[in-house]
């Protein structure tokens, strides 16, 4: 048996309850979708996390809403959350987001995470030997999908970050300014990164069982 179990809105506290109208409310919808439900097992951390989901997540900013969902849909593979996979997909459709570019998205996100694993190994591995050894690892992907450059460069960014590949996010970002985006845009791909990292991490026990 999971560790967490939902709230449903009929058995809900007062303070879950409040916030379960204002999903109701901001989404417009009348059910409250099943993520929220788990995450209102703790109350304070389910207003924290919606508040920074539809800021983050879901509104428009230095980012588009559809650049936004392509980072959180490759955060959400990344931890390996089919529930949130499911729940993203849900937008896809109202914000232009096909089937295909979700797909590329994700692969994307591997391909940068098998980047990470290398370069991360060669920072921490206390020697310089490795450098200069060929990387030798085939990354087509990032020029062959049907994304832009930005959005490619903000998933690399985003991932490396939560992969704590330091030379690799040092690098997405140089790479990201280089390409024109501000700074500003910068953080807020990394804020709608770490929204996800939130909301996937409390259900991995869930997703696990």
């Amino acid at each position: 048996m999971p560790f967490v179990q939902p709230i449903l809105p009929a058995d809900a506290p007062e303070k879950v309850a409040q916030v379960y109208d204002r999903i109701r409310e901001v989404l417009q919808i009348t059910e409250i979708p099943e993520v929220f439900q788990y995450i209102a097992t703790v109350p304070a951390f389910l207003h924290d996390f919606f508040m920074n989901f539809r800021k983050f997540v879901l509104t428009e900013g230095k980012l588009s809403e559809k650049r936004k969902l392509l980072i959180a849909f490759a955060v959400a593979g990344q931890a390996g959350s089919r529930r949130w996979m499911d729940y993203l997909e849900t937008f896809a459709a109202q914000k232009g987001i096909t089937r295909e570019e979700i797909q590329e998205a994700l692969a994307i996100g591997a391909t940068n995470s098998m980047y990470n694993v290398l370069f991360k190994f060669r920072d921490i591995s206390g020697t310089d030997v490795f450098n200069g050894m060929s990387v030798g690892l085939r990354a087509h992907t990032f020029q062959s999908t049907s994304l832009d450059d930005h959005t490619v460069e903000l998933i690399n960014l985003s991932l490396s970050d939560i992969n704590g590949c330091k030379p690799c996010t040092a690098a997405h970002v140089e790479k990201a300014r280089q390409q024109g985006l501000a700074d500003e845009a910068i953080y807020e791909g990394i804020q709608c990164a770490a929204t996800m990292i939130a909301g996937t991490q409390f259900l991995r026990s869930i997703d696990a069982a």
